[in-house]
């Protein structure tokens, strides 16, 4: 054969193999599951341009077959129970039903079946991200999951790949929507936390059962998420301290206001000389710090790095079409991957830190104090935070009027720390409880951000 005819039917031969399409499995077909069908539809073309390879969509497992989805564009015929199945059929496997099981057992299946993955399971990967880690580096594919924080919003492939280089020191943001439009609504409405939350069910922003958002576990997952990133070790969702909003007062939202604050429920993730701090919990920010304004159901995150500086994430942190822009990002990644050759970066937990208790956290106290107005109580509350090494920043007393049947006639005591270990602080309050001046400890909230 001569030499020229042989090139030609190896240039068709390369021509033909890059016209095959890439073979893409989604799992589940929920509010976000259906946007992304819907998305890989309508932008096929775009799409099979960006990647070099068309990207078509071979199965979505559901839990019911035979109900009408025909807004995701995909024919009907494609739609299967039987996902252990499907993801033995696909080069990419897109998982977004969340939870930890059947997620896991399919997505280390579909990697041992030689998928990359793209998910948005934040709960699987801050219970159990090593394993996805270690299957993804045995069977050589990729493992991405952008959209498990902070929806739409570009913040962990900066973490992993823009920052690699650098050195983070801190990570802190607003990483629930849910909450943080009831604690919005419970600053600018002075709705209470009951209606506040129903206000966000009625607008789809919180589940008919709030407890993973309003009692803190989903952003400690994420949180998680973040640490792990930033800090190049493992942290999972058991390592974070958490708190939720559910004890947040409209007194305590009417004391920030009072410091020219407002309450926020934040994630923190900290590296000092001893290891990993990573804490959940409401706290009160300065009215002048940039998350102060970070409104409804949006999310914001700062990253904080030596050479880069201050970092700022803000956007939509949730709903079907922001989450899955941040799916749709990932599997043109991995797809560009598979067309080319390679693979994106894998696990980095090389420097191992300690994660540490929060009692070792370095943070302010905000305590409201209901005590007896006489001599000497102002000296025995002194006493209780110096015995405990903490520094007072301010004192503001305000005086209860006594009442006709001899109730009230003492004081409100409000006090805001110096920064000290949590541990210290916890120590003071507990001390606080048992004076004999205090009738009771109204409030404890922590002071952030400033």
């Amino acid at each position: 054969m001569p030499v020229h005819q042989a090139d030609e039917r190896q240039d068709s031969h390369v021509a033909s193999a890059s016209k095959q399409s890439l073979r893409v499995a989604l799992l589940g077909c929920g509010v976000v599951g259906s946007a992304v069908a819907r998305l890989l539809t309508e932008h096929a073309e775009d799409l099979a341009a960006r990647v070099g390879r068309p990207l078509e969509i071979v199965g979505v497992a559901v839990r019911r077959a035979g109900r009408d989805r025909s807004e995701t564009g995909v024919d009907a015929s494609l739609f299967t129970t039987d996902a252990e199945d499907l993801v033995t059929r696909a080069d990419v496997v897109v998982e977004v039903i969340g939870g930890i099981e059947p997620a896991r057992s399919l997505l280390l299946r579909a990697m041992a079946h030689g998928a990359s993955v793209v998910t948005a399971n934040k709960a699987l990967l801050a219970e159990d991200g090593p394993t996805l880690y270690a299957a993804a580096a045995e069977h050589g594919v990729d493992l991405y999951y952008e959209a498990a924080v902070a929806g739409a919003i570009p913040l962990l492939r900066p973490l992993r790949e823009s920052l690699a280089g650098d050195d983070v020191r801190r990570v802190l943001g607003i990483v629930n929507g849910t909450t943080n439009y009831v604690l919005d609504k419970m600053d600018t409405t002075g709705a209470g936390f009951s209606d506040a939350v129903e206000q966000a069910q009625a607008l789809g922003y919180a589940e008919a059962d709030p407890t993973a958002d309003v009692e803190g576990f989903d952003a400690a997952a994420k949180a998680a998420i973040l640490a792990s990133l930033a800090f190049h070790t493992r942290v999972a969702s058991t390592d974070v301290y958490r708190e939720g909003i559910t004890e947040v007062t409209a007194a305590d939202v009417a004391a920030a206001r009072e410091m020219d604050s407002v309450v926020k429920l934040l994630a923190i993730c900290e590296r000092t000389d001893k290891g990993v701090s990573v804490r959940v919990h409401p706290a009160m920010i300065p009215r002048t710090h940039p998350l102060a304004g970070v409104r409804e159901a949006f999310n914001a995150v700062f990253v904080e790095a030596v050479a880069a500086g201050e970092l700022m994430f803000y956007g939509k942190g949730a709903g079907g079409d922001p989450t899955a822009s941040a799916v749709l990002g990932d599997l043109v990644a991995v797809a560009r991957h598979r067309v080319a050759g390679g693979l994106g970066p894998g696990e980095s937990s090389y420097a191992d830190l300690p994660v540490l208790d929060v009692g070792q956290a370095l943070t302010r106290y905000h305590i409201s104090l209901e005590i007896e107005d006489r001599s000497g109580v102002l000296a025995k509350v002194a006493a209780a935070f110096a015995d405990n090494d903490v520094s007072i920043e301010t004192v503001r007393q305000q005086l209860v009027p006594a009442t006709e049947d001899g109730g009230g006639g003492g004081a409100i005591l409000i006090i805001v720390t110096h920064t000290a270990t949590d541990a210290a602080l916890s120590a003071t309050v507990e001390v606080l409880r048992t004076l004999d001046v205090v009738r009771g400890v109204n409030s404890v909230m922590r002071v952030e951000g400033s």
